[in-house]
């Protein structure tokens, strides 16, 4: 059998296929899974996916239609598919449910350190040999306030690195993490975690109850300087919200790795395109605000387990068996 890859990364590929050479034979693409190249997938039964994946009712119906009884998707989010149609079409969906939590809280501390630290002003300056020291004072991280909103896996591993820093820790979740109270953290209301945090960070899913987590008067409540990261999903926080508060001179700084409207535009070279997005485009010119190509999870480690668990979904689906990584299971 022959699986069918789409939005596979150059860097990805050999995992991809070494991973599966003992298995099966594998196609790899780099365009991503949407309306327009669904057809290619006609005579796959297996078909992975990236997060990115635009996997709406008539993306699925094409696929179903085309044969594909097997999704595969290479990650932990699957806000992107429509769950309760691929159970009606009988198609079989699962995902990574976990990687490597140390890649993304690991780069969500390279986002808050570097716009505290001014380092892309500072590394633009220098290489026009610039070397002044205007405009590119931060704050020591130690004694501050960290706020992280979701303590599973990633936001724990976070709070560790915070701990480290010597930071006062506060946690918002649905359920308290020990570990993370062990480590000092103290649990409270988010509204409170907003109004005392110097950095507040997003470790939660995105789901009907966190769209926009972050809104217009979660906003308000945090203080003038502090610091923004969001390595989660971009769902969490109102863009356009975001940018009116960044017009008034509100924070210190704010580091995204994700965007809302990221769909058609992360992954992709935009370099010689007008770009429609007027918020993005506004997001982008503020001095203090860093954005990434949802790079968070790209480590070898991180990738390499991702890799390992897709080809294990895929072999428990050709053998009948069901795993934790299933979201809807073979009928």
């Amino acid at each position: 059998m022959e699986i069918l890859a789409f939005g596979v990364q150059a860097d990805e590929k050999p995992l991809i296929e070494h991973a599966f050479a003992d298995h099966h034979d594998v196609r790899c693409l780099d365009v991503f899974l949407n309306e327009d190249t669904a057809p290619i997938a006609a005579g796959y039964e297996i078909v992975s996916t990236s997060v990115n994946a635009e996997l709406g009712a008539r993306v699925l119906q094409t696929l179903a239609a085309g044969g594909t009884r097997m999704i595969a998707q290479r990650s932990t989010g699957f806000n992107n598919i429509d769950l309760k149609v691929a159970e009606r079409l009988g198609m079989t969906v699962a995902r990574v449910s976990y990687y490597s939590p140390h890649s993304v809280a690991e780069f969500a501390w390279t986002l808050a350190m570097a716009v505290n630290r001014r380092v892309v002003r500072a590394s633009t300056r220098t290489r026009d040999f610039d070397f002044r020291l205007d405009g590119l004072m931060g704050r020591d991280m130690h004694g501050r306030t960290a706020g992280v909103l979701g303590t599973g896996k990633i936001g724990e591993a976070f709070t560790r690195i915070a701990h480290g820093f010597g930071m006062r820790l506060l946690g918002w979740d649905v359920a308290e993490n020990p570990a993370c109270m062990e480590l000092g953290m103290k649990y409270v209301p988010k509204e409170q975690l907003l109004a005392e945090s110097d950095l507040v960070t997003l470790h939660v899913p995105l789901m009907p109850e966190t769209q926009r987590l972050i809104d217009a008067d979660a906003l308000k409540a945090m203080k003038d300087d502090a610091i923004l990261v969001n390595s989660s999903r971009g769902g969490l926080i109102d863009t356009a919200a975001l940018v009116a508060e960044l017009r008034e001179g509100r924070f210190s700084g704010v580091g995204l790795d994700v965007y809302e409207a990221e769909a058609g535009l992360f992954f992709l070279d935009k370099s010689l395109e007008a770009i429609e997005d007027d918020t993005l485009a506004r997001l982008v010119t503020f001095p203090n605000v860093l954005v990434t190509s949802h790079q968070a999870y790209y480590t070898e480690d991180a990738v390499a387990q991702i890799v390992d668990a897709t080809v294990k979904n895929v072999l428990d689906y050709t053998a009948g068996r069901r795993s934790e990584n299933v979201l809807v299971p073979r009928s």
